[in-house]
Order: structure tokens, then sequence, then C-alpha cells
């Protein structure tokens, strides 16, 4: 019997997005009906051609999946592009004469600590090329710091008159449902390992515990100290400039000129010109997404990056409607792996980890296929950690060679927790009474949610926690060379900045994809003057488009229609869907709390 939560939410969204699916059709129908006619009118869309000068132009207020989606709504309704791919590009763009500067236009919320810290450091790679970057603001009113952290670096900040920031500190929401369950006579029947698997804790707390507390107080004064730092040094302040600015928050857009936070007021427009003036007479403006690299010259040796994003299941579905991205489903990721582990052109593979964990039997998959790669195949396998890479999303990542995190990914986690979700008090509160008929052995029926587990069940429960725990920190200790008492004192469930993380061994170089591939080139033993291409895996396999025959759909055209996958990847949207398939999916988890970067 699947969880009764699961069920009556997926009842409940299934005629949401029923409703959603209907309406964005029809709008999108219309507006490309009126937009085909409207652009037969005005002529061919500006395009790269050699010899002008370009700038990139990139929206950070477009949200992108960590990795190109190949399924879900965003690959349904045309999306094609992720944010490992706009790294890349800036990333190549840096060695392109014929690329001048960038035009940014920031986001006016948060944009999350680790996907802000790895569009720093693409934009100070980019300005240490002699390239500009000009940015234009409309003010930030929420999130944190992390939208304008990410645009610090750049040469001219122009923010619009009237606009303001706000921007003081990190948040953690976390939701506690307690309260709930208790109102509906429903108990959480979970049991975790060790104090700092706080996962279950949003069933069973109605508020944060002492470790709960302590762990996520530590990341976040963690982030919130980088985040500081970072702003100090591009904006040329002291750190205690720029604490005294964002805590003043909200300030006014001549105050943050005053803080040296910004350098200018003006309009969009007024900053666009400014960047086209500065690249030079003639040049034309890019999209990133559309921006096409200098190509490689066929038969380089390939790096292969291999990616999965969001919880961690078993199966092969590879994603679903109302998960972002594309998922990590452990047999489509570990054919992936083989696949690039197989391919005779391939020299390394680095394996990107967007994940707060899931299935402990699916990361032991994957696990396996790294170790495939590297015993068998005799190549580096190389983890670039996203935004977050915990509990599961580090249990796939601990046999690498090496492993790349960024200073404010979340990872460590290393922890497991499993139980049920038991409905019988509530059932009998509305007349409803269920009786069970049990053969073989005292495990029989442990699982059903209508009671709750007996002693000798919960028992049973931990032995199997503690193997899989025991396993857990097992190969963390193997792969990461540390001693078992070692792997104990930082695991228990605890999770960890990128920055930490690196302290007490548990990874390798801080840093984003480019730091990642450049280890990947450095552990392939190939020249540091070749030139490589890069692959990615899974790759797209055309799938269907509902737009796809259309070749005169636009990419603003699609992104109108594309608004449901937006609606979906809400932070809070995503959590509660969360936590409902993570439980339906597997009854033990190794996954990391579900909280919310404010």
């Amino acid at each position: 019997m699947k969880t009764f939560f699961a069920s009556l939410g997926g009842a409940v969204i299934g005629s949401i997005v029923g409703l959603f699916l209907l309406f964005f059709i029809g709008v999108g129908l219309i507006q490309m009906t009126v937009s085909n006619a409207m652009k037969s009118a005005a002529g061919p869309e500006t395009g790269q051609e050699d010899g002008d000068p370009i700038v990139l132009t990139l929206d950070l207020r477009t949200a992108y999946a960590d990795q190109a989606p190949t399924s879900g709504p965003e690959l349904l309704f045309g999306g094609g592009t992720g944010f490992i791919d706009i790294i890349s590009k800036l990333d190549a763009a840096a060695s392109d004469d014929q690329v001048k500067g960038l035009f940014i236009r920031a986001s006016e919320f948060g944009i999350g600590s680790s996907r802000a810290e790895e569009y720093r450091d693409a934009f100070l790679k980019f300005k240490a090329a002699d390239k500009f970057i000009i940015t234009h603001s409309q003010g930030s009113y929420g999130g944190g710091p992390s939208g304008y952290r990410a645009i610090a670096p750049s040469d001219e900040i122009w923010i619009q008159p009237g606009s303001d920031m706000i921007a003081s500190g990190i948040v953690f929401e976390t939701l506690f449902f307690k309260n709930l369950l208790d109102n509906i006579s429903v108990t959480p029947e979970i049991e975790a390992l060790y104090e700092y698997k706080n996962a279950p804790n949003v069933y069973k707390e109605e508020t944060f515990t002492e470790p709960h507390r302590r762990a996520m107080t530590e990341l976040a004064e963690s982030i919130w100290d980088i985040s500081l730092n970072d702003i100090a040094t591009d904006r040329g302040i002291s750190v205690t400039q720029a604490r005294t600015a964002l805590e003043a928050s909200p300030i006014s857009g001549e105050q943050m000129i005053e803080y040296n936070l910004a350098t200018e007021l003006g309009w969009p427009e007024q900053a666009l010109d400014r960047a086209r003036d500065q690249a030079g007479e003639d040049s034309i403006t890019i999209d990133v997404a559309s921006y096409n690299a200098p190509e490689t010259k066929f038969g380089a040796p390939v790096i292969a990056i291999v990616g999965g994003q969001g919880p961690i299941v078993t199966g092969d579905e590879g994603g679903s409607l109302f998960q972002e991205g594309n998922g990590f489903a452990s047999d489509t990721i570990a054919a992936a792996l083989y696949e690039a582990g197989r391919d005779e052109d391939v020299k390394a593979v680095v394996f990107r980890v967007d994940s707060p964990g899931g299935s402990p039997t699916a990361s032991d998959q994957i696990w396996h296929a790294i170790n495939y790669i590297q015993t068998e195949e005799q190549k580096p396998v190389i983890v670039s950690m996203a935004s977050v890479a915990a509990s599961g999303g580090y249990y796939v990542s601990t046999g690498a060679d090496w492993i790349v995190a960024n200073r404010t990914t979340i990872t460590g986690s290393i922890g497991i927790f499993g139980g049920k979700i038991a409905i019988d008090e509530g059932l009998a509160r509305i007349g409803v009474d269920a009786e069970s008929i049990k053969v073989g052995g005292p495990f029989a029926g442990a699982f059903s949610t209508t009671e709750k587990f007996t002693d000798e069940q919960r028992s049973m429960i931990r032995a199997w926690l503690q193997r899989g725990y025991d396993r857990f920190i097992g190969l963390v200790s193997e792969g990461r060379e540390l001693s078992l008492d070692q792997v104990d004192q930082i695991a228990r469930g605890r999770v960890w900045s990128g920055e930490d993380a690196l302290q007490k061994g548990l990874v390798d170089e801080l840093g984003g994809l480019t730091i990642a591939i450049a280890k990947a080139r450095e552990l392939a033993e190939i020249e540091d003057d070749a030139e490589i291409r890069v692959k990615t895996y899974p790759m797209n396999d055309g799938g269907f488009s509902f737009f796809s025959a259309s070749s005169s759909a636009s990419a603003a055209e699609l992104k109108a229609i594309g608004q449901l996958a937006q609606v979906l990847n809400d932070p809070e949207i995503q959590a509660l869907l969360m936590e409902a398939e993570a439980m339906r999916n597997s009854r033990i988890q190794a996954r990391m709390p579900t909280f919310i970067e404010r």
C-alpha cells in the first residue's frame, strides 16, 4: 500500500497539472500564431558571424536546471540548455577573441549560494582574459546575498533609479509537519542513524532539535562568511564594510553607489548601449545560450561529463513531469557511466552530482558503475559537486579519484534513515478499522501503513539501518582513505559546506565544473596545451517535444509555454514533492533534510 499522503498528493497535484497544461498549451499556441506573423514582417534576428565583435548577454533571472533536461516539462516544451552548458560556454568565450564582453541582467532574487559561486568563478576567468562585464540590476528583493554575489565581479554595476537592495543574511527554512500529523492521528514510524540525520525531523518534531539546529546554524554561518568575503574582494572593500552594507538592507540605489556596491544609476537600455559601445563598432549581442564556441578539431581527446540531479531513485525513468532536469535514476545514470567509460575516445569522466540523496540501493548501483570505470577501463573519475551532493549524493561520489566542490556546496550528511507513516489511528477517527492476517514471521506486514511497528519489528529495522550505515561509512573510509573512526566523527548524518568538507577530508579541491575538467585533463595525462572535446551523458535521444515540428517557434515562444516547468520547479513545491516521492520510492533513505535557502 502506498503512503496515504503520496496518494492524496498525487491525485490533487495531477488535477492541478492537467489544468496548467491546458492553459499553457492554449496560451502558447495563440502566442506562436501571433508572433510568427510579426516575425515575418520584422526580418531575420541578429546572428553570429565571423569578424563581428560580440557582446554576450546573460539573464540571471532565467532559471536553468543544473544539466540540460532529457525529460520532464522543460524538454517537453523545448528547453535544451542547462546551467553547466552556460558555464562551459562562458569558459570557451574567455579564449574567443571575437567576444569582447558580457552584459548581465541581475536577478532580483536569490539564485542559490553554490550557483552564485560558480557564476562568479566563470565571470572572474572571463575578466582575466581582458574582457569587460557590465551588469544592470533592477534591485534585489530577497533570497539573501547570492543574487548580488554572482554579479559582484562586474566592471560596472548599473542600478535602476528607484530600485532597492535587500540582500542580508542566509536563511534556511524548514517545514515541520508533526502538529499536522498529530491533528489527524498519523504517526511517523521512522528510525534514523544518527543524531544529525535530521531528514525525519520534519515528520517527528515541532522545531529543530539541538543537533539539527547546530548543524544548520554552522552551515549558514559558513556560507554567510564566504559570501561576505567574496563580495568584499570583488568590490574592493573590507569585509566589515560589506557586512555593514548588506545588514543595512533595504538600501536604495544611491546608497549602493555610496557603499561601492554599484557604479551608477541608469536604465537597462543605457547599460546595454554602454556595453555595445565598449565592444566597438558593428558589435552584435548574442545570448550565452545561443553562442557557438569555436569548434575543437575532430579527433581531440574526449572528457565525458555524466550528470544526475534530484532525488536518487532506482529504475530508468530518469526524471518525471514533477522533477527538475534529468533526474537521478540509477539504471539511467549507471548506463551513461558505462557508456562513457567504454568509449575509446573518452580519457576521463567528470561526474556532475546535484542531489540531496535518496535510495541507498540506487546509490550503490551508481557507485559500482564508477568503480567499474576505474578498475576495468582504467580511467579516472572526477566528481564535480553542484549546489548539493549530500547523503546519497555523497555516497555516489565517495569512490571517485578526485572530488571537487564549491565552497558553498552542501555535502556530507553521511547517514541513513527509514520507516513509514502509520495511519491506523487516523483511519479509526473516521470510522475505518484496518485488520490484517499475517503469516511468514515477525516482519510480515511491517511496512503496512495501517499499523505501527511492533517492538520486534523496530529492532529489526534498526539492525537493517545499521548494516546500511556501516556499508556507507565503509565505502567513505575506503574512498577517502580515512579510518572508520575518523569517518564516524564527521558522519552521523551531519551536513557540511564544501569549505568545511575540504578541511574534514571529504573533498579534495574547491571549485566548479571547469576545475573538475582541468583535473580530469591532468589525471588523464592530457597535455596542457592540447585541445579537448567535452561530451555530455546521458544524451538527449530526441524524445518528444510538443513543438519540435514547428521550425518557426522561437526561444521566447517556447519560454512562454514552458512557464509550467518554472511553476513546478518552485523550491517550496519541489520540497513537498521530494518528500512524497522519496518516501514512496524507498523505505530506507540516504537523504539529507529538506530545507529551502531564502
